[in-house]
């Protein structure tokens, strides 16, 4: 089975995070996203999810690189449920490196234009619960 294009436009969110291009990032998000920056502190807006994504990096000292595994994506008309493993890895506040995977949980709205845009964005999944 192909790909679902979903999983092209996260890779390249993705990469747009790694290059810390957070202009064309905002590109991906709908004008009302919200973004779990961590359990507890959600920010929604394109000019909060920028704003966080900015200190984030700064945080991880500029080097965070962001990856994919396994992705399932469940649409229903114009919504779309996105489950997927992430990978994470940086340098935390002391300078060690670190590797985190999570399964990422994202919701997705199909435009009049056919493009797609992230809705929600939990990098944390169902481990918000665990919080």
């Amino acid at each position: 089975m192909a790909p679902h294009s979903l999983q092209a436009l996260i890779q390249a969110a993705d990469r747009a995070i790694t290059a810390e291009d957070f202009d064309a990032l905002m590109d991906f998000y709908t004008d009302d996203a919200v973004l779990v920056v961590k359990p507890g502190l959600n920010v929604a807006g394109k000019e909060g999810i920028r704003a966080a994504f900015v200190k984030i990096a700064e945080i991880v000292r500029h080097t965070l690189r962001v990856g994919q595994g396994r992705v399932e994506v469940l649409e229903a008309g114009d919504s779309a449920l996105v489950i997927m493993e992430s990978t994470l890895d940086y340098l935390d506040a002391d300078g060690m490196q670190v590797h985190a995977n999570r399964r990422a949980t994202y919701v997705f709205r199909r435009g009049a234009d056919g493009r797609w845009l992230c809705a929600i964005d939990n990098s944390y999944g169902t481990a918000l619960l665990d919080a």
